[in-house]
């Protein structure tokens, strides 16, 4: 029996000191208390960049400029009930202050680290190429 396909575009958002950040999904969500890269669901009609750009303004508050992401990897994982498709885009550029606006807790982390912090299992293959790239 074939599972239904989630799509979700995530965020490698990069700051000046090569740092990515990190988010911890809230109490009350699935998966809650684990670190994942920004970003949501794909609805329907959306590419994975608008997408995103909603996300990120209803996440962290700031706005994406399209052109900002730029297509980077991605992670394709079979969950029990569903099989998640998850494009992650790397961005550096963005207006406005990176704060949290649905009570999760956001964190600079060097992608070295990212294995330090307990992850959903679509996040883990994503870890290597982050470390490649940013060090």
């Amino acid at each position: 029996m074939s599972k239904p396909m989630v799509l979700v575009a995530a965020a490698a958002l990069t700051d000046v000191d090569r740092r990515v950040l990190i988010a911890q999904r809230p109490p009350g969500k699935s998966m809650a208390g684990l670190w994942e890269f920004p970003g949501g669901k794909v609805e329907a009609g959306e590419t994975c960049e608008q997408a995103l750009v909603r996300e990120l303004r209803e996440e962290l508050g700031i706005e994406v400029c399209l052109e900002c992401l730029a297509p980077f990897t991605f992670a394709s994982h079979a969950y029990e009930k569903f099989h998640l498709l998850m494009p992650l885009f790397l961005c550096a550029k963005w207006e406005g202050e990176v704060s949290p606006r649905e009570g999760q807790t956001i964190k600079w982390v060097r992608a070295s680290t990212l294995r330090d912090y307990p992850m959903p299992p679509a996040d883990l293959p994503l870890i290597p190429y982050l470390r490649d790239l940013l060090g």
